[in-house]
């Protein structure tokens, strides 16, 4: 699933921006906007950017039970 970012005008002349909905492609994402708010204007559609996956920046939910952990306990040995 892809996440879409939307800037709609309601029918009321609204304007709402940062609408997320999560979709197979962008006409499915679309299709989503338009059901919730009848007769709307689209006036931007992006795909967000997806989160960076855990591993990349070396976190990771082992890492961060023994960084608590570390804490927890003054006496254990630092890691640089």
């Amino acid at each position: 699933m892809l996440k879409f970012g939307f800037k709609i005008k309601t029918r009321g002349g609204m304007v709402v921006d940062n609408l997320l909905v999560s979709a197979r492609d962008r006409a499915e994402a679309e299709q989503k906007i338009m059901q919730i708010y009848h007769h709307c204007e689209i006036l931007d559609c992006h795909e967000a950017q997806q989160p960076l996956k855990e591993d990349s920046q070396g976190l990771n939910l082992e890492s961060a039970i023994a960084l608590i952990s570390r804490e927890a306990d003054p006496d254990a040995p630092s890691v640089n």
